[in-house]
């Protein structure tokens, strides 16, 4: 996959997230709930952790070094990008994985913690809100596993 194809699609998701999280951020107060079925709310909250809001009690140290291993991770993509450009699947996946990762390091640099709105549940069990940015970071997160059981020719 070509350099500029993979750095394009990292920017559409990159754009995609945070023009949807300032959308939410401008229609609800943090806190309010809108339920749209009987299973998927919009929800505005915020995380000061990482997934699952691991770290998110810490005393503000989190938020450095969190975005310090988004920082890092971005640059080694970008090389593996460069790397290994032939491998369309590693290359979308990772374009994806680099797209959330500099989605969520922006809100995190920027605001201090990281906005969440897609909150889905069953009953009164509500998996942990997240975003856009997190939803192309696991769909990444497959794609890479699935690559690594495909049979490689070269």
């Amino acid at each position: 996959m070509k350099m500029y194809v993979s750095l394009g699609l990292a920017f559409i998701i990159l754009v995609l997230d945070l023009v949807t999280k300032r959308w939410v951020e401008s229609s609800l107060f943090y806190g309010e709930q809108i339920p749209l079925t009987g299973f998927f709310n919009l929800v505005l909250t915020y995380n000061t952790g990482a997934a699952f809001s691991i770290l998110s009690e810490a005393s503000g140290w989190q938020r450095w070094f969190l975005s310090g291993i988004a920082a890092g991770a971005s640059i080694l993509i970008i090389y593996l990008l460069y790397r290994h450009a032939a491998n369309k699947m590693f290359c979308l996946a990772l374009s994806l994985i680099l797209g959330g990762a500099l989605g969520n390091l922006w809100d995190r640099i920027t605001l201090g913690h990281v906005v969440d709105f897609l909150d889905f549940y069953i009953g009164s069990y509500h998996w942990p809100a997240f975003n856009i940015a997190d939803s192309a970071i696991f769909i990444g997160a497959v794609l890479l596993i699935v690559d690594s059981f495909r049979q490689k020719t070269h």
